[in-house]
């Protein structure tokens, strides 16, 4: 069936017959779709307020900092450039060859403590507290505070409860990123003393992908709790893959060239008041440990 054709008709009667159709259809109205944003804000967790600033209202222009600010990055400079003559991270190829121990962090001053931030559900309207100080003697590290499982009263938040601690990310000059290479260990070493609670540890590693910057590899540390300090030795393959908490399916090994960051996460649900003492956190060879990767992985061009 073919559709009438009205090209023949006046312009009159056309503007007439265009109009009867109109009174007969029923009023629509038009949907109002709102235009994207041109900036794209960061991601913001339920319950957490709007920033009202701006990003350059942010920007503390000191003549005073900014004159510190190129001093210290040309001192910076300057011992990447003379750290390359000697080997990698200034140290000799040969020490760098034969090392089978390395201790990364430890707590022995004031200074030791800035490497750290510290962070609970009370950023997004929680009621746990968490709080960092040296310990006895200026040579440890004491984490301490109270978890609360109870979730804030916004509307959109279900959960909560939860305390962590994490080294901050390495600078070089001009605040360039930098990593730790740990490719010639293969294990975790800690000295803690806990109070018999959980935790759990995680190792941020750098990514090539937008979609990958929330992943975070993971493994449990159980405290006995005590007087007494316990050694603790994880060998890396060990940790699993883990996206915004959630396991992935497809795991893969620790990236060891590309570490940033280490933290230990506080979230059992066992509401009260919680401490870890932290003597030194560094990495050894474990001759003796000769796995590869704990978990299935898998395989990107498969046998046939």
């Amino acid at each position: 069936m073919s559709l009438p054709r009205i090209t023949h008709l006046p312009s009159g009667r056309l503007l007439s017959t265009i109009l009867h159709h109109q009174r007969l259809l029923p009023s629509i109205i038009p949907l109002t779709v709102p235009k994207r944003a041109v900036i794209q804000g960061e991601y913001r967790r339920p319950g957490q307020p709007k920033k009202a600033k701006f990003p350059w209202k942010k920007i503390n222009f000191n003549f005073s900092k900014g004159l510190e600010g190129i001093k210290k990055h040309f001192t910076l400079l300057k011992k990447e450039f003379t750290d390359r003559w000697v080997g990698p991270e200034g140290k000799p190829i040969v020490e760098h060859m034969l090392e089978q121990n390395r201790v990364v962090w430890e707590f022995r001053g004031p200074e030791s403590l800035g490497e750290w931030t510290v962070s609970s559900d009370r950023e997004i309207g929680g009621h746990s507290e968490a709080y960092l100080k040296l310990g006895r003697n200026n040579n440890t590290c004491f984490l301490y505070g109270t978890l609360s499982s109870t979730p804030p009263r916004d509307g959109e938040t279900r959960y909560s409860g939860y305390c962590t601690m994490r080294s901050k990310q390495p600078l070089a000059s001009f605040d360039r990123k930098k990593h730790h290479d740990w490719s010639s260990f293969n294990t975790l070493h800690l000295r803690v003393r806990g109070d018999g609670r959980p935790w759990m540890i995680n190792i941020s590693a750098e990514t090539y992908f937008s979609h990958q910057k929330d992943d975070i590899y993971c493994y449990f540390l159980y405290t006995r709790g005590g007087p007494y300090w316990q050694d603790v030795k994880i060998p890396f393959s060990k940790f699993f893959l883990t996206h915004r908490g959630r396991i992935q399916d497809d795991q893969h090994p620790v990236w060891l060239d590309k570490v940033n960051t280490i933290g230990f996460t506080l979230g059992d649900k066992a509401d009260g008041p919680f401490q870890l003492e932290i003597d030194f956190i560094g990495v050894c060879k474990d001759y003796a440990h000769t796995e590869e990767f704990a978990y299935e992985a898998y395989k990107r061009n498969p046998e046939v």
